[in-house]
């Protein structure tokens, strides 16, 4: 009788998963939420006022909703794929190098946008972007956007330095002091084009003209200039709070960076700033993409709208240091009164290399590396080899 009864309650949670994950997949209207959503974000993403209780977007969405919110925040898209593929989790923050592989593996379900009232306010620069629609269909919203800064020490740099090559390139800093030991590089694969767009402009000759899409030789130079800067690295960084103790603590001068260390460093009143050199910057242009097996799709739907209101718009630009999904987010005031549209570079929209999944099949040559050689060709980098 025992076993006839574990039977039947497998079945009814099987047949309600199932239930869940088919109503996700084609739905027609939000309903009643399920009480709970599972989030994976970049850390200072998802915030509920516990850092600053100036800056909460997830209180409130949870009185009105009635769906407790819990995140996961992971440091490198990598960490996200990885996590969306064990599964478990509603929705993500997924970046341009993480998007599509969601896509093309599955594991993300496409949007109906009908649902979601806020649409109409995205950035129309945003709404049909190639790293979250597919043959027309989309993939998620998006939630921010920004670059990758070069974050430096002021005490060692009296002006801002004006290229990447303080990071990649063996040199005195401006304190008379080598480089070797005082910089660092991100633990991602994504990285790799980081050191191409710098390459773009140092050796021309290379015919870069998109950094995710490398020929062979375009690649093997690129690669020669990361192991030249292994020499240099004091560590690789993924962990935000660890970077910006390294900076605190460690002597570290130098580092490609998000506007959120820079932002949280500045208000602890270290002599920290940030730049976009000459060469330009990578970025990001972030969607929030729902899985394919989400257990909790009404709550998802309502975040998803919800992401796109002004006020949380406004407070999560001005403290991570990112610009808004939504432009008329720029017209409303944040927590820190900051002018952060303007601050962050709305207009540099084009400056940017969003960050995308480079793909053997590409656009600017007959052929290109995929990122499956980049994933494993940095670990080698970062392990010496």
């Amino acid at each position: 009788m025992s076993h006839i009864k574990l039977r039947q309650s497998v079945l009814v949670v099987a047949t309600a998963l199932v239930a869940s994950s088919a109503m996700s997949a084609g739905m027609t209207k939000v309903g009643a939420g399920e009480g709970r959503l599972d989030i994976i974000a970049w850390p200072g993403y998802i915030e509920r006022g516990e850092s600053d209780k100036n800056y909460d977007w997830v209180t409130g969405f949870e009185q009105a909703s009635g769906c407790k919110v819990n995140v996961k925040t992971a440091g490198t898209s990598d960490e996200m794929v990885s996590l969306m593929n064990q599964g478990g989790y509603d929705l993500v923050t997924a970046s341009g190098d993480a998007s599509l592989r969601l896509v093309y593996g599955k594991k993300v379900q496409e949007i109906n946008t009908s649902l979601i009232p806020s649409w109409k306010n995205v950035d129309k620069r945003l709404q049909n972007a190639p790293w979250h629609t597919v043959a027309g269909k989309h993939y998620g919203v998006p939630y921010q956007w920004g670059p990758n800064v070069l974050m430096y020490s002021t005490k060692v740099f009296p002006k801002a330095p004006t290229s990447w090559s303080v990071v990649f390139e063996p040199q005195n800093l401006p304190d008379g002091k080598p480089n070797k030991g005082r910089v660092q590089a991100y633990d991602g694969a994504i990285y790799i084009a980081d050191a191409a767009l710098y390459l773009m402009k140092k050796n021309p000759k290379l015919g870069i003209k998109d950094p995710y899409e490398l020929n062979e030789t375009q690649y093997a130079a690129v690669l020669k200039l990361l192991r030249q800067q292994k020499t240099l690295t004091h560590r690789y960084w993924h962990d935000v709070t660890v970077q910006m103790n390294d900076f605190k603590n460690e002597g570290v001068a130098a580092s490609g960076a998000w506007p959120y260390q820079v932002n949280a460093l500045k208000g602890e009143k270290q002599p920290i700033d940030s730049v976009i050199p000459a060469e330009g910057a990578t970025g990001w242009a972030d969607t929030t993409m729902m899985h394919a097996d989400a257990k909790h799709p009404n709550c998802a739907y309502k975040w998803m709208d919800w992401s796109l209101n002004n006020k949380l718009q406004s407070a999560l630009a001005e403290w991570f240091g990112s610009l808004p999904a939504a432009p008329a987010a720029c017209n409303e005031k944040a927590p820190g009164g900051s002018a952060f549209c303007k601050d962050n570079g709305f207009d540099r929209f084009a400056q940017i290399r969003f960050w995308k999944t480079p793909q053997a099949k590409c656009t600017t040559q007959s052929s290109c590396v995929p990122y499956s050689r980049w994933t494993q060709d940095y670990i080698a980098i970062m392990g010496g080899r």
